[in-house]
């Protein structure tokens, strides 16, 4: 046992004796002898050309830092100075991806044992980083593998215990989000790391500053690392305070974050979160997240902040997931302006933000003709509900609340439901727009159920003893890529009943010209009529809205509108004529018509009828009595009353709708089919 214990400690002995030597010779050899191997070696490793273009020197030197037996290990401090990094073929930034002045470091060896490349107290001084992403899947910071090596992991880890940074500047180029920032980060004297950057993203001026903790808490595991930035990217600044949790691994971050903005539509570019355009707005709240590879969470916690002039609050998160990210929460208005929604859709006129499209609102259009950007609706999944609980609007606007649930998946957008509060009733609607197509394909239906006449029009003074309500529904398809021409391309039907109620005397009065019995109604006050019923049934094909049925009955009068509106050309021509029921004198019987657009409509009487009986009240005058040409203007009324019945059956009909794109029949067709079917009973 004796001879063996020698054996063993001559042979360890003559091993710690050769590392000695060893560890002379490596400490007084040139190490510039070994440049062209290692260089050698890192180009064929990484497929890229890397130099040790200056001096490079090592000595051994114990390791202050470290406790235990390793601390009687000498570890080698190199030094190399003036280091190349080549760029791919086909990057622009130049050259070299990398320049570095002077790296000064120690290695820790016993970690290499351990797979682990464990650099200690490293000085990187006058460095140059260009990280370039092109227009597609390639970057420059990707190194290429062998076909073998392409889907193993690597098995070895890097770590950096101490981090002293001097001169150096990180530009990054990505033509697809027009971005080219450069950054410059420096040690500050305490240890924390600054930044300063500017530069361009998404063709915007940016801007930014930030700190972050020591760099020397790099090495701790599981600490919580200080960070704070501003960034200004065009009209839209991101304000960050918080930590990250173990920031040499990235595992979680916890952030106060305020952003202010002209749009939250601008932070898709920023951030990969498609949200819709609004007004200005600004929010706050606590960012937390998680960076799990592969499936990243991250929640915008009990936000609060303004659009416009409303206010929102609510919870966001952001799922990474396959095959699309997931945006779900809630958010929530308690005083919605309801001129905000505007923006949602591209009607505000005070928009004036020159890249919110590319395509200009003409001055004598009303419908938007922005168009959507379908191509975002394929990069993320939706699932938001939106609560609108006070509305603020104008008081001829009779909208109390909203409620809506926006859903996206695979590039498919809905609003079920889409809810709206309106005079006492209730509106909802089911939208659905495909934007896997081109043009997008459009199917809509809506439902109004018990909207109060005397609060669909509050501002008229008349209409506020009225009662009754309004029903109606409407279902439409359509293709187009844009509010406007989906419009233009509708197919569909709109019908509505009123039963039962009564309405203003001098509504209907004024409606039709009956002059003397307005100007009683106006001076001594007015009173009620019975409505007996209100039917409406349109049709729409190719844009072309057509009335098919409307009528308005009472007990005085029965009023008839004809006509068409074209959503394509935005256009109206619609006659009105008014029946009195029984005599009336002073009644010019003429008929209203509304013409003109959308942007400019022109009501007004029907100037030839109103000629006709003029000059039929100049004949009569010549041929007999003054009295006698009172005659021309006296309205003996219909023959018989309005079928109220048939009308509300018919009105009351669900309404149809072709599958988008395809289209709807005329109404002479319609009517034949309605006839074949009714003799065919």
């Amino acid at each position: 046992m004796g001879r063996v214990l020698k054996i063993l400690g001559g042979s360890i002995a003559a091993i710690i004796a050769l590392l000695v030597l060893a560890l002379v010779l490596l400490a007084n050899m040139d190490m510039n002898r070994f440049k062209p191997w290692i260089n050698e070696r890192v180009s064929a490793a990484t497929g890229r050309e890397f130099a040790i273009n200056g001096d490079l020197s090592v000595s051994w030197e114990r390791p202050k830092a470290v406790e235990g037996w390793q601390r009687f290990i000498p570890w080698p401090h190199v030094n190399a100075k003036d280091i190349t990094f080549s760029n791919p073929d086909w990057a622009t930034t130049g050259k070299n991806m990398a320049t570095v002045g002077e790296v000064d470091f120690q290695l820790n060896p016993v970690a290499l044992l351990k797979k682990t490349v464990s650099l200690h107290a490293a000085t990187i001084k006058d460095a140059k980083v260009a990280l370039e992403h092109d227009d597609g899947d390639r970057n420059n910071w990707t190194f290429a593998k062998n076909e073998e090596d392409k889907n193993k992991p690597s098995t070895w880890q890097f770590a950096v215990d101490g981090l002293d940074l001097a001169g150096t500047e990180v530009r990054y180029v990505d033509p697809g989000k027009k971005a080219d920032v450069n950054t410059q980060i420096e040690t500050d004297q305490d240890g924390s790391m600054v930044w300063k950057a500017a530069g361009k993203f998404n063709g915007e001026k940016l801007t930014g500053n930030g700190k972050a903790g020591s760099l020397l808490s790099l090495r701790e595991k599981n600490v919580r690392y200080p960070v704070s930035a501003v960034v200004k990217v065009g009209e839209t600044t991101v304000t960050a305070d918080g930590t990250l949790t173990d920031p040499s691994t990235l595992s979680e971050l916890d952030l106060n974050m305020k952003v202010l903005g002209a749009s939250m539509a601008d932070l898709f570019p920023l951030s990969g979160v498609l949200l819709p355009n609004t007004p200005k707005f600004s929010t706050e709240g606590r960012v937390v997240g998680k960076f799990t590879p592969g499936a990243m969470v991250f929640r915008y916690e009990k936000f609060k902040g303004k659009v416009g002039d409303s206010d929102i609050g609510g919870t966001l998160e952001y799922k990474q997931q396959q095959p699309r990210p997931l945006l779900s929460g809630e958010v929530v208005s308690n005083y919605l302006n309801i001129s905000d929604l505007g923006a949602l859709i591209g009607t505000d006129e005070n928009d004036k933000k020159e890249n919110a499209s590319e395509v200009k609102q003409p001055p004598d259009k009303v419908l938007p003709v922005s168009p959507f950007k379908t191509e975002r609706w394929r990069k993320m999944d939706v699932q938001v509900t939106f609560t609108g609980k006070k509305i603020i609007k104008d008081k001829n606007l009779p909208i109390d609340n909203l409620h809506t649930k926006v859903e996206m998946k695979d590039g498919v957008l809905g609003l079920a439901p889409l809810n709206f509060g309106v005079a006492g009733g209730k509106l909802t609607t089911e939208l659905h727009i495909d934007g896997r197509n081109d043009p997008a394909k459009a199917r809509m239906q809506v439902a109004a159920r018990g909207l109060k006449l005397k609060q669909m029009f509050p501002g008229v003074q008349s209409m506020r003893a009225s009662l009754g309500e309004l029903n109606g529904n409407a279902q439409m398809t359509a293709s187009g890529n844009s509010i406007a021409t989906l419009l233009a391309s509708s197919n569909g039907e709109v019908k509505s009943v009123i039963t039962q109620g009564s309405v203003s005397k001098f509504i209907l009065e004024a409606m039709g010209l009956n002059v003397g019995s307005a100007v009683i109604a106006k001076v001594f006050g007015d009173r009620q009529v019975q409505l007996n019923c209100m039917a409406a049934d349109f049709g729409i094909k190719d844009g072309l809205m057509e009335s098919r049925t409307f009528v308005v009955d009472t007990q005085d009068a029965t009023i008839l509108v004809d006509g068409t509106i074209n959503f394509d050309n935005e256009k109206m021509d619609l006659k009105i004529n008014p029946e009195s029921k029984g005599i009336r004198i002073i009644s010019l019987r003429t008929p209203l018509y509304v013409q003109g657009t959308f942007k400019e409509p022109d009501v007004g009487l029907d100037k030839g009828v109103l000629a006709m009986k003029a000059g039929a009240a100049v004949a009569l005058g010549t041929l007999a009595a003054p009295l006698a040409s009172l005659l021309a203007l006296i309205n003996p009324g219909p023959g018989e009353e309005v079928p109220c019945g048939h009308l509300i059956a018919d009105a009351s009909k669900k309404p149809v709708a072709p599958a988008p794109g395809k289209k709807a029949p005329t109404t002479a067709q319609q009517k034949v089919e309605e006839g074949q079917a009714t003799s065919g009973r």
